[in-house]
This record gives structure tokens, sequence and C-alpha cells, in this order.
């Protein structure tokens, strides 16, 4: 038994209910007041009042001999936010006990999902909420307000060389200025990709979300980093001074590797614009992982000292990086696979019980027999509390890789096993559909996948847990009834449950293509593939163990305290006694590999000593896990759809065909749908195409129903 456990019962669960509800608040609230405190110094920083009062006094002691003025800096911009994350993850260890259930009423709940109503629906960025809308705005206030006083200071006290003309001195400032703003919008780039962040489960958000929130943001940076490339171009041209970007000063900034940098940023750039991205997505993919050139030269470009201001979110990212490397370099054990006739395939995993996560979650995999680089995120479709030992993801045979996939797994050679590796999953706490009275799901395509982890759900907790859930209204829209075999997927093949008839369930699926019911059913089967498990293979577990939220505060303080004090020691006893501070020796950037270099050091250290901690657990528990034996079915249920004569022996199977209608040769009207529904609070979610999602959102925010919530879940690459 794990010492963070007791009779099986953790730490956190041992605690009286209120006394635990009163921990997660006051944490909650001191999150908010500290991230506030953050922001506000942001605002301040460009502010005369920052420059000629604030600052002189911060940075009196720039030349300290143990940190110098990153010391200074790291104090001010990157510990409040890594401070912020150890509580954060404490506070989401307390918080993950809780059970997946939500509040159907209340006024802060009301006023939340009246701001997530679409205020945006056509256009470049999609369906955007009121929310998303409004922080839209205030960030770009914040840049606005930051790149104005930054010019108004520096204007006023501008120095004008007797070889420059006035409006040249403006440009060197305006170029530069251009640099500190676009650093700014580099402070948040990274958090929305760092996987297991505590930002993206504190507050919600899905992994579609951070990554169009880290989408507008790179574009941001990238618009700003080119205008400060440009201008300073124009402005070395037009003072004969082009010999500067060959330059790599010792102290101050590299000019060479800024240009580098901005070069690995534009290639990167390039690529995500969507008719490359979705058309070349492998060209898109391989040439994002020059972030990895980019940073480091621009770490070279502006000195650590500078770096310390976009610290954090770089800190967690390449903290949550290795962690995935970690876990990447275990292979996990693939029970099965099913092949639908629609040529989609369902993949099965071996899962430690005691790894729960939520719907909607995201794993990320990768299979070497099909490309060894690639790694391709997929949404869970099982349930954690409805299939303690298995997890399972449905993959739509689309692009190169999943074409590779399928013809890996329908080959006529048997494969007793294939090596796969994942990363994840990862998801937000809760989306809190248990609040609705009705819940209306619209899909098109394979994007009923996210939906059939939620049916899943609400059948444990409608019919094991006894839990009162919305009626379910599942629209979901196929090109031909091939595609109707996914339906099969909503019920597991192995589970407690013989009955789900608690749970208020129709389905509406309509077939676009065909205009009749076709007559030939004797390629709807569901082929099943068994595979042999391999010695090396585990079942899927997370990287940290049960407590990995605690784990993590561990390695986030354990690995920056670590850098702390050997950066103080390098700097008093091996860089000062050498240099004193003269640079001739150390220069900015060897100082800086120096720093970078310890604290990949210490990331390494602090997350390998806990990883290899809960491995050996991991396998322990690895092995008392029987193999799935899942039933090879002969015929597909999907058959009984069209009416054909097969005896219905199992009564989930019959519900489920009960409340199934199929529509042939026409879409649905989904406005006529949406507003014939009569309950006060109807929570819609809907999953496809971009122009179904839109037609969705634009019915959700017309003010034609005030019952309609929409919950976005889904964005288009």
């Amino acid at each position: 038994m794990s010492r963070s456990t007791v009779n099986g019962i953790s730490h956190s669960e041992l605690l009286p209910h209120d006394f635990r509800e009163m921990i997660l608040k006051v944490l909650k609230m001191f999150l908010g007041l500290v991230f506030a405190g953050w922001i506000f110094l942001w605002i301040i920083v460009p502010t005369s009042t920052w420059k000629y009062h604030w600052s002189p006094k911060l940075y009196s002691n720039t030349y300290s001999t143990y940190f110098g003025r990153q010391g200074t800096n790291i104090l001010i911009y990157a510990f409040p936010i890594l401070f912020i994350a150890v509580v954060g993850c404490i506070y989401l260890h307390f918080r993950q006990k809780k059970h997946y259930t939500g509040s159907r009423s209340g006024i802060l709940s009301s006023l939340i999902a009246g701001w997530k109503r679409p205020v945006l629906v056509q256009g470049p960025l999609g369906v955007v909420s009121g929310i998303e809308f409004t922080f839209g705005l205030m960030f770009l206030a914040l840049l606005v307000w930051s790149f104005s006083m930054y010019l108004h200071v520096s204007f006023s006290q501008l120095k004008v060389p007797h070889s420059e003309k006035r409006w040249e001195a403006k440009l060197d400032s305006v170029a530069l200025r251009f640099g500190l703003v676009g650093n700014l919008c580099l402070a948040f780039l990274f958090f929305p990709v760092t996987r297991s962040s505590f930002l993206l489960q504190l507050i919600g958000l899905t992994s579609e979300s951070c990554i169009k929130y880290h989408m507008w943001l790179g574009h941001i940076v990238m618009v700003l980093f080119s205008a400060h490339g440009v201008c300073y171009l124009i402005y070395w041209d037009h003072t004969s001074s082009m010999d500067e970007m060959k330059k790599w000063a010792k102290v101050g900034v590299a000019n060479v590797a800024g240009e580098i940098a901005l070069l690995a940023g534009l290639i990167m750039w390039i690529t995500t614009f969507p008719r490359i991205r979705r058309r070349m997505f492998e060209l898109f993919y391989y040439t994002h992982h020059l972030y990895i050139l980019f940073l480091f030269f621009y770490m070279l470009h502006v000195g650590f000292s500078f770096f310390c201001m976009i610290l954090p979110g770089v800190y967690l990212f390449m903290l949550d990086r290795y962690l995935r490397f970690l876990q990447s370099r275990t292979k996990v054990q693939l029970v099965s696979a099913r092949l639908l006739p629609s040529e989609g395939m369902e993949l099965n995993f071996s899962r430690n019980p005691g790894f729960s996560y939520n719907p909607m979650s995201t794993i990320f995999i990768n299979i070497p027999s099909v490309s060894k680089l690639q790694w391709h995120p997929f949404t869970v479709t099982s349930s954690s509390n409805l299939e303690p030992e298995r997890l399972s993801v449905i993959i739509k045979k689309e692009g190169s890789w999943t074409q590779k996939l399928h013809a890996v797994l329908s080959s006529p050679i048997a494969n007793d096993h294939i090596s796969v590796s994942v990363e994840g999953p990862y998801s937000p706490i809760s989306m809190n559909i248990l609040r609705y009275e009705s819940l209306v799901m619209v899909s098109g395509g394979s994007g009923i996948t996210p939906f059939i982890s939620i049916i899943r759900e609400l059948i444990y907790q409608s019919n094991i847990m006894n839990t009162s859930t919305p009626e379910i209204l599942l629209v979901c829209v196929f090109r031909n009834s091939l595609d109707l075999t996914v339906l099969d997927l909503l019920l597991p093949i192995c589970s407690n449950v013989s009955d789900f008839s608690n749970l208020k369930l129709r389905i509406e699926a309509y077939v676009t293509k065909e205009k009749e019911k076709p007559t030939n059913h004797e390629q709807r089967v569901i082929r099943t593939i068994c595979f042999k498990p391999h010695p090396s293979d585990v079942p899927i577990s997370p990287v940290l163990g049960s407590n990995s939220w605690l784990y993590l505060a561990v390695i986030i303080s354990a690995s920056f305290v670590a850098f702390l004090v050997l950066t103080g020691i390098l700097q008093r006893y091996y860089i000062y006694p050498k240099d004193k501070n003269t640079f001739k020796i150390y220069s900015w950037s060897k100082r800086t590999l120096l720093h970078l270099l310890f604290m990949s050091f210490c990331i390494v250290v602090a997350a390998t000593i806990p990883f290899l901690i809960n491995k050996r657990s991991n396998s322990k528990a690895g092995k008392q896990i029987n193999n799935l034996d899942l039933p090879t079915p002969t015929v597909s249920p999907s058959s009984w759809l069209h009416n054909s004569e097969i005896e219905m022996e199992s009564l989930p199977w019959n519900s489920l065909s009960k409340a199934t209608n199929v529509h042939y040769g026409k879409r649905p009207d989904l406005k006529k749908i949406l507003l014939e529904i009569n309950q006060m609070n109807v929570g819609v979610v809907a999953s496809g195409p971009s122009g179904l999602r839109h037609e969705v959102a634009a019915i959700c925010s017309s003010g034609l129903a005030d019952n309609l919530h929409y919950e976005s879940i889904s964005f288009s690459w």
C-alpha cells in the first residue's frame, strides 16, 4: 500500500468535507490575488513611475556577487507565477478526489453560463465566447497600453545623436519597444501548450481551447517581432550601419542570435497558416520543432537577465516536456483493435484501475511501426468509471498517418503485437454537464468521438451511482450508412452495466449521401483484432502516480530552489572571482548558457527521481492486472438500426436500437430542433466541421431562445 494512503483512502479524503472545501476556497482566492498582482506588475512596468522611481531602487544592487540583475528579475517576474503553480498543484491535489458531478443551480454558475454564449461566430477566429472576447480585448488593451507608455517615456527623454535625424532616433526607439511588447506576449505563449499545466486543469480549459489561444498569441508574437526586425533593418540602412547585423556583443544584445531566432520563428509562422498546415501537416509538424532554436537563440539575444521576464512559461513548459519524454519511453499494452466498415478504428489499451480521467480527455499516441517521430492527439472515448481497466480511442482514416495505421491493422498478415507509446491523457477538471436539465450534442462525422465518453460517463452516473442526469439528445450527421457503425461504440464491450434505461437518451442520425436504407448488411461486420501482451508492455498509468499534482508541486519547488542555489554558487565562487563583473571572460552569452545548463540539470534531476519511484509501483500494479478478454462480435449491432432480423439477446443493445432514429437523404434542421426544446436550462455542445459548429453557435447566440447555453469543445486545426 502506498504511504500516501490509509486503508485505500488518500490523505485528501481523510480531511472533513467542510474543512477541505474551506481550504479550496482560501487557496483559490489566494491564487487569484497573486495572479492579479503579477498582471498589475506588467501594467506599471512601461510607465515613468517604474523607470525613474521603482526600478532604480530594485536594481540598486545590480552587480551583486550572487545573482546580479537576474536575481531581481527572477523575484519580480518568475517567482510569483511559479509560486502560483506550486499552490495551484496543491489545490488540485485536494480537489481531484471530488466526484464528476455538477451543481444544477447557483447564481455564479448561471452567470458564467451567460458569459459563455458566443458573441463572434463567423470570421478567422471561429466561435468566440463572451469570456474569450472580453479577456481578448483586455489583453489587447494591455499591449496597446504598454506600447504607448513605452513610447511616451522614451520620446520624453529622447536624445538624438549628431549623426542621426530625429525620425531615425524615434524609429530606433519604436523598434526596441516592438520587441519589449513582443516579449510580453511571449511570456504567455507557452502556458496553453503545457499539457500537464495547472492552468488547464484549474481554469477548466480543453486542449482544443489551449491550442486556439496558443495560436492567437503566436500570431501576435510574430507580428511584433517581425516589426521589431524590420524597423531595425530600416534604421540600420538609413544610418549606414548594416554592420550591426554581424555583431555578437559580449555585453548587451547579440544581434546575430536575434536574427537566427527571428528566422526560425518566421519559418514556423509561415507553416501555421491554414492552407499550408492542413495540406502539408507533416511539414507543419516538423518545422514547429524549430521552437527549440527560437528559444535558444532568443535567450542568447537578450541575455538571461532579460529572459527571466518570460521564464515562468518556459520553465513550466520545459518541465512538462521532460515529463512527457519520460512517459513516452514506456511502451503501453495495446489489448485489441476494432476495424469499422467505415474505415474507422478503435484502439483499446490496458489501464491501471487506479488511474482516473474525465470525459473528453485527450491522449497523444505514437506508433513506431507507422512513424517513429509523429505524435497525434485523439479524444479518449472510454469512461474511467465505467471501464476501470481499459482506455479507448477512435481514429478515423483521413491523413497519411491514419491510412498507414489502417493498413497495418487490416493487413492479412497477423500482427500479434504492436508497439505503442502514449502521452497523457490530459483533461480539464469537469465540463459540469450535470447542471443542465437537457443536453443536446450535435456532431458531424468523426466529431461524435468526444460525445461517446460523455454518454458512457452518464450511463455510469445514472445506472450505477443512481445520479439524476440530464436528458440527452444526440444529433449526428454522417455521409453514408457505413458511418452509422460508429454508434455501436456508444456502449463499451466490457462493463458491469446490463441496462442503461435510467439514462434518457435519444439519437437522431442523419445520412446525407443516401436517400434510402441499404439492403445489403453483409459488409457491416466489425472486425476485432486481439494482440498478445509483451513482457515489457505496461498498462497506461499516470507518469507521477495517483498523487501526481502533489509530486508536481514538489518537483517545481525543489527544482527551482536548487536552480537558485546553484546559480548563486556559480556566481559567487566561480564567475565573480575571475571576472569581477567586467564580462571580459564570461560574456552575456556564456553566462546565459551556464544558467540554461543549470536549469535543465535541476529539472531533469527533480523530475526523474519521483518518476522512477512511481514507475516501480506502476510496474508492480501492472503485473496484477489481468489481460482483458474482449468478445469478438460476429455481426455489427448497427444492423439492428436497419430492421434486420437478428435476435437481440443483449438488453443494452436493444435499448440503444430503440433510442435511435435514422434519417436518409437530408440534413438536420438544427434551428427547429433546438428551438423546440422546452426545458429551461439546456446545454448545447457541437463538435465536427467548422460550418456545423458555427451554425449551432449562431442559433444559440441569436437571442431566439434564452434557455440554450452553448459549450464549445471542438476547435478545427
